[in-house]
């Protein structure tokens, strides 16, 4: 698998391209949030951003992180908690983060965000979102064990508005999960292939985790319950 031209990220590269459609990104110190996010940074330093680094909060992403970029890259990578990282008030001229920050402690992730943020620049997210206020248990089961507090699809804008960003564009990619999930199961059965009896027993709860998500959304009925949608806002 060639990682510059996959990503296994809910919006896969649409995000990316309406950002760099709507933005300049060249000379742009650039902070990515969350793994799987290599490919994208990269293509960031492609577009002409002075820097691109990527943080991820566990020590397995880190790793895996690092092997799939390329040894003269120009992408660097970090493991850091999202809600307390190591960087100076100001440091960024764009954050980005997709499928990464909708989590139970968004709110305290936002915050530290607006801090290593400068004024007047840009947070690029993309979020997952409950298409419905009330949606059954099996798809609160799939949110809960990703540990995902997903907004109101069509209140994603007012939350951050709320906490002083300014809309600048959004658009509802809810449309690219079906070929996200598809892609999540195939490449599910071909890792699985390839893993001995002694792994699969260590990755089995991750395994019937990813398994059962990608089986709910495209089989069982979630897909009308489950949304993504991007925003661009400017730190206000």
């Amino acid at each position: 698998m060639d990682i510059k031209q996959n990503i296994f990220l809910p919006g896969g590269f649409k995000q990316f391209r309406i950002l760099k459609s709507k933005c300049l990104l060249r000379d742009k110190n650039t902070l990515l949030i969350g793994a799987q996010s290599e490919s994208i940074a990269e293509k960031m330093i492609d577009a002409g951003a002075s820097s691109a680094t990527v943080i991820v909060n566990d020590y397995e992403s880190l790793i895996n992180s690092r092997l799939n970029l390329s040894k003269d890259s120009k992408v660097s990578v970090k493991m850091m908690d999202f809600e307390n990282t190591d960087f100076a008030d100001e440091s960024f001229d764009l954050v980005y983060a997709q499928a990464s920050i909708s989590l139970t402690n968004r709110n305290k992730i936002v915050k530290e965000i607006k801090r290593i943020l400068k004024k007047d620049s840009v947070l690029c997210v993309g979020e997952i979102t409950a298409l419905s206020k009330q949606y059954p248990q099996f798809v609160k089961d799939i949110f809960e064990s990703s540990d995902i507090l997903p907004l109101y699809h069509n209140d994603c804008a007012k939350y951050y508005e709320e906490i002083k960003f300014t809309l600048l564009y959004e658009e509802d990619l809810t449309s690219s999960l079906k070929s996200y999930y598809e892609n999540t199961a195939n490449q599910l059965k071909q890792t699985i292939e390839t893993l001995s009896d002694q792994e699969k027993s260590y990755y089995k709860k991750l395994l019937n985790k990813i398994s059962h998500e990608s089986n709910a959304y495209l089989r069982l009925g979630a897909d009308r319950y489950i949304g993504f949608k991007m925003l661009i806002l400017k730190l206000s």
